[in-house]
């Protein structure tokens, strides 16, 4: 397998976007940018669909030499094209079938998230029953309640809940994004985010903070990609100790759901200290996306960000990690 430089040969990428879950243009937008910033000198870059170009993608397979994935929610984040690209035999950036897979179920994260010793907020799982009588979910948790589909991405049917009856509505609300539905107890305070850079070396980056306008009760859909819609400020103004809690955290994070290549884990910094949310396999790529942000922070613009992204997606099936 070569690498970029190798022959003084450009790399062969496949720039898979698009596809068919909830955050389909979010994908289309990344990809234009990391388009923009591949080196044509260094790649040759080629664009698939999976909601229309898998056959084709399969029969160009021995014609290229990496994939950059950049598909968010199911059927892209959640190991299904993971391990289509596994019996084609080509390599990706970031993580396999059972890290995508693990990460991508928020139910199953927050419970290695607590075997690993990481501290996370009360929940519980909805019952489709729970619409309409929430009162069995409220013998157990504390009103405000956030409510999210086990499986999406970019808060898609997440909602929070003050009554019983906004709980019932929002989990009649999630039902309709996913059959599974967390409900768990809203932790006040700063929402940072800590990205995650390598695999079996691993690096921490710098936190950013996420502060949403007024007008947004949390970092929702429309928090996350309208235009001026929040702050972000990164390095995060935050107490050392703080900061290297939440990268050390976020490194357990990485390590408890088997992740590789890259990662980013949200947090929420309270009173007392820190509580994790969830982490991202694939986060948002584009120049002003937390993560390149963070990267940008740390030394590494967003070319060099994504010249190292294939390199560890390379170097992980050259060691058959």
């Amino acid at each position: 397998m070569k690498t970029p430089t190798a022959n003084n040969q450009p790399l062969r990428v496949a720039l898979l976007a698009g596809g068919k879950s909830g955050e389909r243009e979010v994908s289309l937008a990344g990809a234009r940018e990391v388009a923009k910033a591949l080196d044509p000198k260094k790649y040759v870059v080629k664009r698939y669909d999976p909601s229309t170009d898998m056959a084709r993608l399969a029969a160009e397979a021995c014609d290229l030499d990496v994939v950059f994935i950049l598909l968010h929610g199911r059927f892209g984040e959640d190991g299904t094209v993971q391990g289509f690209l596994d019996l084609l035999g080509l390599p990706y950036q970031g993580s396999g079938v059972l890290g995508s897979a693990l990460a991508m179920d928020k139910d199953v994260a927050k419970t290695l998230y607590r075997v690993h010793g990481l501290p996370v907020s009360k929940w519980r799982m909805a019952k489709i029953g729970d619409a309409n009588s929430p009162e069995r979910l409220l013998t157990d948790l504390n009103l405000p309640l956030v409510v999210k589909p086990v499986r999406q991405g970019s808060s898609l049917g997440m909602s929070i809940a003050h009554s019983p009856a906004e709980l019932g509505a929002a989990i009649s609300k999630a039902f309709d994004y996913d059959q599974e539905v967390m409900v768990e107890e809203y932790v006040k305070g700063r929402e940072i985010t800590v990205g995650v850079i390598g695999n079996k070396q691993l690096t921490a980056l710098p936190l950013v903070e996420i502060i949403p306008g007024q007008e947004h009760p949390f970092f929702d859909y429309q928090a996350k990609y309208q235009a001026g819609a929040s702050k972000e400020i990164c390095p995060a103004d935050l107490p050392e100790a703080i900061s290297r809690q939440a990268q050390e955290y976020a490194l357990t994070a990485h390590r408890a759901l088997k992740l590789q290549g890259y990662s980013r884990t949200d947090m929420i910094v309270t009173d007392t200290g820190l509580v994790v949310l969830e982490t991202n396999t694939i986060p948002g790529m584009t120049p002003t996306s937390l993560l390149p942000q963070a990267a940008a922070a740390a030394g590494l613009p967003f070319p060099a960000l994504l010249d190292r992204l294939l390199e560890l997606a390379l170097s992980k099936q050259q060691s058959g990690a």
